[in-house]
Order: C-alpha cells, then structure tokens, then sequence
C-alpha cells in the first residue's frame, strides 16, 4: 500500500513538472558530453578510451549507471575489439540486471547475455575440432593406409566448423543489431504503453511510452489530447525542440481530416514522437508512470536520441489501439 501511495504522489508531482516550468537538475546534460567523448573513441576504435570514459561517466554520475554498464558489455564483445572479453563483458551485463531491476536496458542486456554465452560455447566447439583435425592431419601422415578416410573425416569435420562459425557470425549480427539501423517502420501500441522500431520484419528495440492525457480512442479534433491512431510517417525532425528534440508525425491523414469534417471541427496537428520536457530529463523513465503529453508519444531523452538515429525521415508509424493477434 505504501508503494502505491508513494507512485501515486509522484505522478501527482509529477504531471506539472513534466508540462510546465524549469529546473536546475541537469546532471544527464552534464554527463552528455562525456558520452559523446566515449562514442567518438568508439567510432575511431579506440575501445579502451571509450572504457576510460565510460568509468569517468559512471564515478562523477553514479545515475547514468545502467546505460554506462551497457556501453561497456558492448565495448567488451564487439568484434572489431581485437582485446574483446567476454567475460568482463558478461559481468558488465549482469551487473546492469542486479544492480538496477528497472532499467530499460535490462531486456537487451538479458538478450546480450543469452547471445554472448552462446558464441562462448561455439568458439570452444570450434577450438576443439580444429584440434581434433589438427591430430588426424598428423595421424595421416603417419598412416598412409587410411589416408582416403582420414581425409574424407577431415572434410565433414571442417564442414561442420565452417557451419558454426557462420552461427556465430549470424549470432553476432543479431547481437549488434541495436546499433545499427535504419528502421524502416514504426509500431506504437497505445494499450501496452510501447513502442517498437522494426526494420525488414525483425525487431531492433521497444521503449516504453508515455501518450496524450486522453489516450483512449483516435483523435478527433484539436485540443481533445488524444493520441492518434492510424497510418503515418515520419515527416520531418526538430533538434531544437523544447522537448529535447522531436520527431514530426504526418497526422492527421485522410482519414482523419474526413472524420473531423464530418464533425464540423479541426483535427488538429502538431503530433511528435519527443523526449522529456527541457530541464526535466532528470525524470527520466518515471515519466512513463502518467499520460502527461497533449496528444504526442513520448520517451526518455537517452531515448528520443536513439530513435532519432534509427528512424529516418519517411519511416513508417503505425498507431494501433493495442495489441491484437496480427504480427508486427
């Protein structure tokens, strides 16, 4: 009961800081350069600066705790890191999921681990038959009699290594699927609070949303503060946008403007895909917990940041009421 009251005043508290007014909690502002710092070194392949940044990021700003973690697992098992390991990455990961339950990286980093443990196993597989292929090469040689079938078992058991390593290649994209892109369609449930990017049928990511403060039902008509429901695309894009930076949905379509000439009223427009309220990034996933947007979706500013580099102008957005028995 106390756990609820407490959610209960913090959505309370919460709805007016996230609408209007300012605040001086800027640490994730702080910390943003520090993270641009550490993605540069990256992108040059320079992991292990990257790392040291990462550990400045999370001994100054202990809150930007679960997605330094999740950087650094990254950092460890990429590929093109030629001191990659494994298990520092795994340890990374695990102490994301234990360390905070409520992430929104918990389910990718749960992901990670299940794909991570899966390469491990392959690559001992693979160590194993090439020392088994490595001891009948020697063998045949010493036994020229059974040179025809030592060879013939030498070929499958190289066919069978060739087949895993293409696994683990596969495993690999799949792994570092998050940080590529583009998405080519955008799904919004408005029931389940969700929204998830898709690119060729397969899913890149889900962020949990927040939507207008009226949620039920298509919009009709401009002020009612609900969020719409329909096919659209992303149109255009504001980095400037008072809610850290925005994405512009092409509402209303057809549909809709027929529908609200039908009602003698304007069906509005303005609807965004945005982040938090500038000066309140500080909220950060607790702005999930009330419908607080005037019609818009929105997400965390970490968040928005990456939708905005997997979703070009042109992506797809489908709003649907909830989930239903079709697929994504």
């Amino acid at each position: 009961m106390g756990k609820h009251l407490s959610l209960f005043f913090a959505c309370i508290i919460m709805t007016p800081m996230l609408i209007c007014g300012c605040s001086h909690f800027n640490e994730g502002f702080e910390a943003k350069s520090t993270f641009t710092e550490a993605n540069d070194f990256f992108s040059q392949g320079n992991y292990n600066a990257s790392l040291g940044k990462y550990q400045q990021i999370i001994e100054k700003y202990p809150t930007e705790g679960d997605r330094v973690l999740f950087e650094m697992g990254i950092i460890y098992a990429y590929p093109g890191n030629e001191q990659k390991d494994y298990q520092k990455s795994l340890e990374c990961f695990q102490k994301l999921i234990k360390d905070c339950p409520g992430s929104g990286y918990k389910r990718d980093s749960e992901l990670m681990i299940f794909n991570i443990n899966n390469v491990i196993v392959k690559d001992k597989t693979i160590a194993a038959q090439q020392t088994q292929i490595e001891a009948l090469r020697q063998e045949v040689q010493s036994r020229g009699n059974d040179i025809i079938t030592l060879q013939k078992k030498i070929a499958t058991l190289e066919q069978e290594v060739k087949s895993k390593e293409n696994e683990i290649i596969t495993l690999k994209k799949e792994v570092f699927a998050i940080r590529k892109g583009p998405a080519d369609r955008i799904l919004i449930e408005k029931k389940e609070r969700l929204l998830t990017l898709i690119s060729k049928g397969k899913v890149l990511k889900s962020y949990k949303i927040a939507l207008g403060g009226n949620p039920d039902g298509p919009k009709e008509k401009q002020g009612d503060n609900k969020t719409p429901e329909g096919i659209y695309v992303i149109d255009s894009r504001n980095r400037d946008s008072r809610y850290h930076l925005s994405l512009h949905i092409s509402y209303p379509n057809e549909k809709d403007k027929k529908r609200a000439k039908q009602l003698g009223v304007s069906p509005g427009g303005d609807i965004m895909i945005h982040g938090i309220k500038n000066g309140f990034s500080w909220v950060g996933d607790l702005h999930t917990e009330v419908d607080w947007t005037k019609g818009c979706i929105a997400v965390t500013d970490e968040e928005i940041e990456e939708i905005d580099k997997l979703a070009p102008n042109g992506t797809i957005v489908e709003i649907r009421p909830g989930r239903d028995a079709g697929t994504l």
